[in-house]
């Protein structure tokens, strides 16, 4: 899985942004959301991969069209734990939320008003950890994890969940 060794990478790597303390972030965020929604953790785990498609898609369009500089801004100013609707808006038109929403509906068996209300965590929680890749010497200076995210064929190969679930063994969790 090429995403869990360029995070793996990351982590590793003290000119990249990576740490276990960003993983271990996440991991609570995800964990303290499946709490706070009542939801099942592998619910909240598959609705993270399909948030993750979606954004994969949406940030793909960005950097076709805007260029790679705009993708890791993004990244970088929308990567976090809390709660932001601004980029759920920016990133994704009205018919694109409601496809997603539906999608996370029908996976999961979350409700739509509780998927709509965790979007705005879910959405920086993945860009968070695109983060990860980010250079910590020279912002706009490449991002592996983004870059290995976004060249990903499309063929499912590409888990954002599975490589946090390796990531929370790697680094004893």
């Amino acid at each position: 899985m090429s995403l869990f060794n360029q995070i793996l990478g990351a982590v590793t790597n003290p000119s990249q942004q990576g740490s276990t303390n960003q993983i271990g972030n996440i991991l609570d965020t995800v964990q303290q959301l499946s709490s706070n929604h009542q939801s099942d953790s592998g619910a909240v785990g598959s609705a993270i991969s399909i948030v993750g498609n979606y954004v994969r898609g949406a940030l793909q369009d960005k950097r076709n069209n805007e260029g790679d500089a705009v993708a890791e801004g993004i990244v970088n100013q929308f990567g976090g734990t809390n709660p932001n609707n601004q980029v759920v808006e920016m990133l994704f038109s009205a018919p694109q939320l409601q496809q997603l929403i539906s999608e996370i509906e029908a996976k999961t068996g979350i409700n739509g008003a509780t998927i709509q209300s965790m979007l705005p965590t879910l959405v920086p929680v993945v860009l968070n950890f695109l983060q990860t890749g980010a250079d910590t010497n020279n912002a706009g200076g490449g991002n592996s994890v983004l870059n290995a995210f976004l060249d990903a064929d499309g063929d499912g190969d590409v888990d954002m969940f599975d490589a946090m679930q390796l990531a929370s063994r790697h680094i004893g969790r």
